[in-house]
């Protein structure tokens, strides 16, 4: 059991058959009245977040969320599939589980599996993947500002924005948090 005096960011809680995780806190002592803990917390299965506030002495079960890294071995269909590396078992995980960042992930990536009481809520892809560019008009100097941009088709079939100096078949690396170019491989 967790007090909300006890809150922490990053901790995870179990509330109204929920699970929520903190991602801001603030303990509140006004000159007249009782203390409280005004939060900012998040729904870790639906994702949403929401502010609340709470008595310092609410007590809430404490939820245990285990990230486990598998393999991204195939898909068929709206399934995915993933492998342990220990047990070598084949985890299917429903496509409306996969998020936006996954279109950068390409066969035999390991990704961490977010799951709370045996069921997967999350993907989440490695922070950073080196890709292959497959399509992209070619650039020209010298017919631009600064920081110009064009389209590029990925070999995962994503599309992201690269500077004009990036050619077919080059490689690159790809912040999958935000989907943006970062560098040349």
């Amino acid at each position: 059991m967790v007090t909300a005096g006890d809150f922490r960011n990053g901790m995870t809680f179990e509330m109204d058959g929920n699970v929520y995780q903190i991602v801001e806190f603030q303990h509140v002592k006004p000159g007249k009245g009782a203390a409280f803990v005004r939060t900012k917390i998040k729904n870790v299965i639906a994702g949403t977040t929401v502010e609340r506030t709470f008595n310092p002495n609410d007590k809430f079960p404490t939820a245990y969320i285990e990230r486990k890294d598998m393999e991204y071995s195939y898909s068929d269909g709206d399934l995915y599939y993933f492998m342990d590396p220990d047990t070598y078992d084949m985890v299917p995980i429903n496509a409306d589980t996969l998020g936006d960042n996954f279109r950068f992930v390409k066969e035999n990536m390991v990704c961490k599996l977010a799951s709370f009481k045996g069921s997967v809520f999350a993907v989440e892809p490695p922070n950073f993947v080196e890709l292959q560019v497959t399509q992209t008009d070619p650039g020209f100097a010298g017919n631009t500002a600064t920081n110009a941009t064009k389209p590029a088709t990925l070999e995962t079939g994503a599309e992201v924005r690269v500077p004009l100096f990036i050619n077919e078949g080059e490689m690159i690396r790809i912040d999958t948090r935000t989907g943006e170019y970062m560098e040349r491989a």
